[in-house]
């Protein structure tokens, strides 16, 4: 089964859509096949799997890990959510630009943020349950986001009535950030 390449955003956020068997039955998919990744030049060595599940209007993000570096390959497998990716790497032509993409149990769309890259999802259904493939072990020492509402940053997210964890309240702006010394980890 063919794993296609729908769409890039920032010159490294990447949208991939697996082909989908679908029948009277229900549906199969591949979600990831290293030899296609491997060609289509994504990585190919993920180190842990997360699933979370958030009710409608929940905001998670903007989160990213320096150490070690952290890449997420991310999907919704039930319900419906605005999955966002925005460069911190300083030096880079599109730092602090974003990208968004609707991604759902049933378009089936993933998306790929690498490392250097602020990432987030706004849940757009009852319920949604979204699975990232990480490429790098969690380090809450080295961790760290960015505020959801950054003006700076501009996201235009689908949604205006959020709920957010205290620690994405108090989330630092993208100035602040690239003033730490830590930022100098994502440099383009």
């Amino acid at each position: 089964m063919e794993i296609k390449v729908e769409s890039r955003f920032l010159q490294d956020v990447v949208v991939i859509v697996p082909e989908v068997f679908r029948d009277g039955r229900g549906f199969f998919m591949e979600t990831f096949r290293e030899d296609q990744f491997k060609a289509k030049g994504l990585p190919t060595q993920f180190v842990q799997d997360n699933h979370s599940r958030s009710a409608k209007g929940v905001v998670r993000g903007l989160h990213f890990q320096w150490d070690p570096p952290m890449g997420k390959l991310m999907r919704v497998s039930l319900g419906s959510a605005f999955l966002v990716a925005v460069d911190i790497r300083k030096g880079s032509p599109t730092l602090g630009k974003w990208a968004g993409v609707e991604a759902s149990q049933e378009n089936c769309r993933q998306v790929w943020a690498p490392a250097g890259f602020a990432r987030g999802f706004c849940v757009l259904s009852d319920v949604a349950e979204i699975q990232y493939k990480c490429t790098g072990i969690y380090n809450s020492r080295a961790e760290s986001g960015i505020r959801w509402d950054d003006p700076e940053i501009g996201i235009e997210w689908p949604i205006r009535d959020v709920s957010l964890s205290d620690k994405d309240k108090n989330a630092q702006t993208l100035v602040q950030w690239l003033s730490r010394p830590e930022s100098s980890n994502f440099a383009y």
